[in-house]
């Protein structure tokens, strides 16, 4: 990954750089940034984006991985450029993350529930046809 220093020798990156390094479409770097979840600087018409912007873009793609939504994200990422002492950004993040997680214990359990009656019919479907008598072939 080509990284150019900034004249204060911060790296920076170019839209098509980041996207490379993270594995995803420089459109959904630019998405993200229409949301308000990155404000990269300008080097010219250039979009330049640092180290923290690159951060910010780890946070986000992990976030929307486990399931947040973009205001959840947002809120969080917020949080963290006001509370730098991290306590009230960790108050919230323990609290999305056991909310989230009694949501997919929630989906689990009705995904299970599905399931085992899927297999019920498919058990009831198989004994009906075995039960039934064939038809001659002619």
């Amino acid at each position: 990954m080509k990284m150019r220093p900034e004249a204060g020798g911060e790296a920076l990156f170019t839209v098509t750089e980041l996207a490379a390094e993270l594995g995803i479409s420089a459109r959904t770097i630019r998405f993200y940034e229409a949301k308000h979840l990155l404000a990269p600087r300008r080097v010219g018409t250039t979009r330049a984006y640092t180290r923290h912007d690159r951060a910010r873009m780890i946070l986000i793609l992990r976030g929307k991985r486990l399931g947040f939504s973009l205001r959840e994200i947002k809120d969080y990422l917020d949080l963290y450029d006001i509370d730098r002492s991290k306590g009230e950004q960790l108050r919230m993040l323990s609290a999305a993350v056991k909310s989230r997680i009694a949501n997919l214990e929630e989906q689990r359990a009705a995904l299970e529930e599905t399931l085992a009656e899927l297999r019920a019919i498919e058990r009831q479907a198989a004994d009906a046809m075995a039960a039934a008598p064939r038809a001659p072939v002619t």
